[in-house]
């Protein structure tokens, strides 16, 4: 455990057992946060030039970056000691705005950049929103203390997020944050008006059910979902007193946060899936909002046990650096957790974390006594087929995986091109392994594979649900220049029972002798560790932490283990259990059928003692050790059925 760069009060293990952390460490953390942060400001502070390799914004703009999103840690931490501010933090805050919006757009040492269209000088309609948002915490204690000009000035500065275009997703709620920042502060107009009038209409259109919202038109789910489709309009009608909003927006959070609150380990690890992950502990943002506005159902010592396992999950495993900034990556470096928008200030939204400070010191979330989180609990399967997930997640081990059946990254406007965004396009995430990286072997992954080119799953439609399984449909995709063969598709599904993972594909219109390779979790292991492979053709990786297991029962011809050689977000090196068979000739499809395990328990059962599958045609009969049989039919109409020994579980179908 790495030590930190500053000093944490000691643990608090009677209100606070699972953690040891309660709201003093919390604003330790801020405070040692900001103060490091704080050594790479420009003279006038308008800029934070932390550290690092430049985004593709350019040096300027992450300088901006660095100011906004730390100005927002800055403004929820004063914001939540009603003011109070005895290191003179917002001050300095305060004289960068003035400075930085004293020539926008100037070449000089401290002028911000001006906001632009997304694609061309877009990012600081980004950063725009976090100094709104920071300026409507604490306007008694910085927007009133700048003067009438450099009011003006920053008015002006803030407009041009609500005159350009962002891009087509959760960016249309960057100007809704700048107008509701100028209409608290009396300067509202139709132009702010405007601003609100399209972010929520936008929003309603992206709504799914369940809570989860699409970032943009299509089926992009993620942790934007929390930390922003939620976060800011829900937090201006907090801010604002919009009881008609808040009653509109406020029960899909208390929906969300019944799924959502699954997806954090026993260990404090929000689920590793979806892009921006160096944000890390933003994953909390929204836990935090449902206990601010109330519309949650967590009980007070749950949400702190979600929030501070979260930060605390980060900052004793290396997130920041040995001077105290928040590194690119994961817990240390990680250049595959990042995206090209990435820059050195950027995982300071992670500060959104700190949105929980916003809830007073005599609130029940810092009060209470901790509770367990909702993944230490008994076993769970929860499917949400609005978003196209599985939850899965073990009591035993506190462990939690996340099947994907519906999310991925792709406009309805935009071609299919190979290779997949890997944060997206596998079958399976979790909160103890990454995907590995795009130019190594993919994880949880179905392939086709023709002339030695492996297929791409990119556009994924769901096909129907039931209460512990999941199933969907794609369309495998070479990559450009590979070959082309023309109505093809594969079938997935997923079924879930404890720890063990019933993966079922059925191959459509696939010429007879294809190949098609199958894989299981990825997982980290020191450089040359060999794989075990049991006689019954079982792959077993024990990672120590946890342990991934693959067994092909139908279809599957050889088990191998691949080398990961860049690793992935949770080690350096890792290896990948592959399974390989053929496409028969049947031209109603070829079934192929296998057991996969990810677990944090010490010496897991062979998969071939937990279940064994018989097929007869597109149906294959499962039978657990501990539990009933049931049938999984391929051939029974469009999407599949799954039926137990003794009953029908109705599927349910979901939108293509």
């Amino acid at each position: 455990m790495p030590e930190l760069p500053f000093l944490l009060p000691a643990d608090d293990r009677t209100l606070s057992p699972h953690t040891g952390y309660t709201r003093a460490h919390w604003e330790a953390a801020a405070d040692g946060m900001l103060h490091a942060a704080l050594r790479y400001a420009t003279p006038g502070q308008a800029l934070i030039d932390l550290p690092g390799p430049p985004s593709r914004s350019g040096v300027r703009s992450d300088g901006l970056e660095g100011f906004a999103r730390t100005f927002l840690l800055a403004a929820f931490r004063a914001a939540g000691a009603s003011g109070k501010d005895q290191h003179g933090i917002l001050e300095r805050y305060t004289q960068g705005i003035a400075r930085g919006t004293l020539t926008p757009g100037r070449g000089d040492a401290e002028s911000w950049p001006v906001i632009g269209h997304h694609g061309a000088q877009g990012q600081p309609m980004v950063e725009s929103a976090s100094v709104a948002l920071s300026l409507r915490l604490t306007a008694p204690w910085t927007w009133e203390a700048l003067p009438s000009d450099a009011q003006d000035r920053t008015e002006e500065w803030l407009r041009g997020a609500l005159r350009h275009q962002p891009a087509p997703n959760n960016w249309y709620l960057f100007p809704l944050t700048v107008a509701g920042f100028l209409d608290s502060v009396g300067r509202g107009d139709a132009e702010t008006a405007r601003a609100f009038e399209r972010g929520l209409g936008l929003l309603e259109g992206w709504y799914q059910g369940q809570g989860w919202y699409s970032d943009g038109d299509g089926r992009s789910f993620d942790h934007y979902n929390g930390w922003a489709l939620h976060m800011y309009p829900l937090l201006h009608a907090h801010l604002a007193g919009d009881g008609e909003l808040l009653d509109r927006l406020g029960p899909r959070l208390h929906t969300f946060l019944e799924g959502f609150s699954l997806l954090f380990d026993a260990d404090g690890a929000p689920i590793h899936h979806g892009r921006s992950l160096t944000y890390r502990f933003a994953a909390g943002a929204s836990v935090a909002l449902g206990a601010l506005t109330g519309h949650t159902p967590l009980a007070p010592g749950a949400t702190r046990r979600l929030l501070s396992g979260a930060l605390r999950h980060f900052l004793d495993r290396g997130a920041l650096t040995e001077d105290g900034v928040l590194s690119l990556g994961w817990y240390g470096p990680h250049a595959a957790t990042l995206q090209r928008y990435s820059g050195p200030g950027s995982p300071y939204w992670a500060s959104k974390g700190f949105l929980a400070l916003l809830l007073p010191p005599d609130h029940p979330v810092w009060t209470a006594t901790e509770e367990a989180a909702p993944a230490e609990g008994p076993d769970r399967a929860l499917a949400l087929p609005a978003a196209g997930f599985l939850v899965q997640t073990t009591g035993r081990d506190g462990l939690v995986r996340l099947h994907n059946h519906g999310s991925y990254k792709l406009r309805p406007w935009e071609a299919e091109h190979a290779p997949a965004d890997p944060l997206y396009a596998r079958l399976a995430y979790s909160t103890r392994t990454g995907p590995t990286s795009a130019d190594n072997t993919p994880d949880n992954h179905i392939a086709l594979e023709e002339r030695g080119v492996r297929t791409a799953r990119l556009r994924i439609h769901p096909l129907a649900a039931g209460p512990d399984w999941l199933a969907s449909s794609h369309t495998p995709a070479f990559p450009d220049g590979g070959p082309k063969v023309p109505s093809i598709r594969i079938d997935s599904l997923t079924l879930v029972r404890g720890r063990l993972e019933v993966r079922v594909h059925r191959t459509v219109g696939v010429p007879a002798g294809t190949r098609i390779h199958h894989s299981g979790w990825a997982v980290a292991l020191p450089p040359g560790t060999p794989a075990e492979t049991e006689e019954s053709a079982e792959i077993r990786l024990d990672g120590g932490e946890v342990t991934g297991q693959l067994l092909g029962l139908h279809g599957w011809e050889t088990a191998t283990a691949v080398r990961a050689p860049q690793g992935t977000a949770y080690g350096p090196w890792a290896l990948v259990p592959e399974l390989t068979g053929t496409v028969g000739e049947d031209p109603s499809g070829t079934l192929f059928v296998a057991l996969a395990s990810l677990t944090g328990e010490r010496d897991p059962a062979p998969l071939a003692d937990l279940a064994t599958a018989e097929v007869n045609g597109l149906a294959v009969t499962v039978r657990p050790a501990d539990g009933r049989a049931f049938v999984v039919d391929f051939g029974a109409g469009d999407a599949p059925t799954v039926t137990e020994a003794t009953e029908v579980t109705e599927a349910t179908e979901v939108g293509a």
